[in-house]
């Protein structure tokens, strides 16, 4: 592999035609959207408004026409999904379904799981989460401990996942579990769709520091699952989890996460900045645009049907340091207080996002993890 992988790319130009579409309906769309909402940024969670952007072919748009996709490029999607976010959409509902469940079921899954799954997904109306994560393995997958055993024509399903997004939320859940034993620590697991009303299965929220209860702990005491729930093939789940990382890694949502308070704090400054201002809105716009190229070079890896770990890594690590920084700076710029009652948009946001970005580089895989992977990727280790 090379770090050419991140050459310039552009976006084609059918796929940006759609960004004007986009913005239009969002300004209708989100019109009173208050400050401190956009600030949420992809965490915001809107059942109407994920619907609504089903029924505009929105959700789950790269996905087959069959299923209710519309068979569209990942740069189409990307064009949409960007504007979201740029925008501070409360797209939380249906967003893990649409950038990696959906994905996972249709490169995966069985014809059932896919009948059953996609056309929900895509019309906003299905939630998935994220079971990867456990007490004592965080983001080292290859030390689960959940174990799903078999017992006759059954598994049953006993342990525990960690800072799972929207669990408490969720309609279903996809999890990577041990199935047997093995000498390669990478072997042995599984994949399941697990329907979270299924008894055995306690979800309790992790209030964070903003008061918000968007990572949950999620128990399986001797949930019992069929054949029809697992994904793929069985003692395959480490290959299949690391491909759908690629997804849950790249996208513009690793960088775009302090947007709403980029906005507000160039409104705060206003059109005659000082020099200290200047300077350091530039540093933020340069590496802004060099972020969002390298996502787009991994999208184009994505449409190319290929599995760029290492790269998706690379943006979701350095997204991440940005995303972090953008509350210090914000705080070096101007004499605003962060207060979270009261005050103007940019306080409010500036008080939202400081407690907010502790979690941007423990959501989808730590430093260490990740540094580790880039690592590997370019044959330094």
């Amino acid at each position: 592999m090379s770090i050419d992988q991140f050459n310039y790319t552009r976006i084609p130009a059918d796929a940006e035609l759609l960004r004007a579409e986009v913005r239009e309906f969002l300004s209708q769309t989100l019109a009173d959207f208050p400050a401190v909402r956009r600030a949420d940024s992809w965490m915001g969670f809107d059942a109407e408004f994920s619907c609504k952007l089903g029924a505009r072919g929105w959700v789950g748009m790269a996905l087959p026409k069959q299923y209710g996709g519309a068979d569209a490029s990942a740069f189409a999607r990307y064009v949409v999904i960007e504007e979201l976010l740029a925008a501070g959409a409360p797209v939380s509902a249906h967003w893990f379904a649409d950038r990696q469940s959906g994905p996972q079921i249709l490169h995966y899954g069985t014809q059932a799981q896919r009948d059953f799954h996609l056309p929900a997904i895509c019309r906003g109306e299905r939630y998935f989460c994220i079971g990867m994560s456990e007490p004592g393995s965080g983001s080292d997958l290859a030390s689960i401990k959940s174990r799903a055993r078999r017992e006759g024509d059954k598994w049953v399903l006993n342990g525990q996942k960690v800072w799972t997004t929207n669990a408490h939320r969720a309609h279903y859940m996809i999890a990577l579990v041990r199935t047997s034993d093995s000498d390669n620590r990478h072997g042995g697991m599984s994949q399941f769709i697990i329907d979270l009303t299924l008894p055995g299965i306690t979800v309790r929220p992790i209030k964070d520091l903003t008061g918000s209860e968007h990572f949950n702990e999620v128990f399986f005491d001797n949930v019992e699952l069929s054949d029809d729930d697992l994904i793929g093939s069985e003692g395959q789940g480490w290959q299949q989890v690391t491909a759908e990382l690629a997804f849950e890694r790249s996208g513009p949502e690793r960088f775009l996460s302090s947007m709403a308070l980029l906005n507000t704090l160039i409104e705060m400054i206003g059109e005659q900045p000082d020099r200290l201002q200047a300077r350091e809105i530039g540093r933020l716009t340069a590496r802004l645009f060099t972020l969002r190229n390298m996502s787009l070079a991994v999208t184009r890896q994505l449409q190319e049907g290929k599995n760029p770990a290492w790269a998706a890594s690379c943006v979701k690590d350095l997204g991440s340091v940005f995303e972090q920084e953008i509350p210090e700076i914000a705080q070096l710029l101007t004499e605003t207080l962060p207060t979270s009652s009261g005050g103007s948009d940019h306080a409010r946001v500036l008080a939202y996002l400081m407690q907010q970005a502790p979690s941007f580089s423990l959501r989808g895989g730590t430093r260490e993890i990740l540094r580790g992977i880039i690592a590997r990727g370019l044959g330094l280790r």
